[in-house]
């Protein structure tokens, strides 16, 4: 574990790389187990860095771009059009109702949406984004995609700098 003398929280030798795979000092961690308990350990400092905090214990690790990334998406109506939702299947080994108000396009036209409650950031893997693309459509006259969901329209917010932090 390296010392980070300026706020004295260690960090460990974990990366999360942009696709949501994590590795540690290189090697490619899989075991699920393993996974889902620094998933679920996982916070944010005041500054906006990502930590793990277990048992009093808090460290600190590299992500790339978001700790979570979204791998399937689809839509989840139930014959009822007033309470359609999307479902989204997470890394992490979970799924949610997608808030479609949080949906942005990030640098290099990248799809990321907010999670857990507003707390963390999604980022789209090609499969995901591939599966919500089929429930975009396009507004000519504001020159902007939107998602239509409950007889609701939710523009996508378009950022051309700035990474993920929209």
């Amino acid at each position: 574990m390296a010392m980070n003398p300026e706020n004295e929280i260690p960090s460990l030798p974990i990366r999360i790389d942009k696709e949501g795979v994590w590795h540690y000092r290189g090697a490619r961690m899989f075991r699920k187990d393993i996974l889902k308990l620094f998933f679920e350990s996982l916070k944010r400092d005041e500054q906006g860095r990502y930590l793990i905090e277990f048992e009093g214990d808090r460290c600190l690790i590299e992500v790339e771009d978001t700790p979570f990334v979204v791998k399937a998406a689809a839509r989840d109506s139930s014959g009822d059009r007033e309470n359609e939702s999307i479902e989204i299947l997470l890394s992490d080994f979970t799924s949610e109702k997608l808030d479609p108000s949080t949906l942005r396009v990030g640098m290099d036209n990248v799809l990321y949406c907010s999670i857990k409650n507003r707390r963390f950031e999604a980022r789209f893997s090609r499969s995901g984004y591939y599966q919500i693309a089929e429930l975009i459509e396009y507004d000519e006259e504001r020159d902007a995609y939107f998602v239509p969901l409950n007889r609701r329209i939710y523009y996508i917010e378009t950022h051309t700098s700035g990474g993920t932090q929209c």
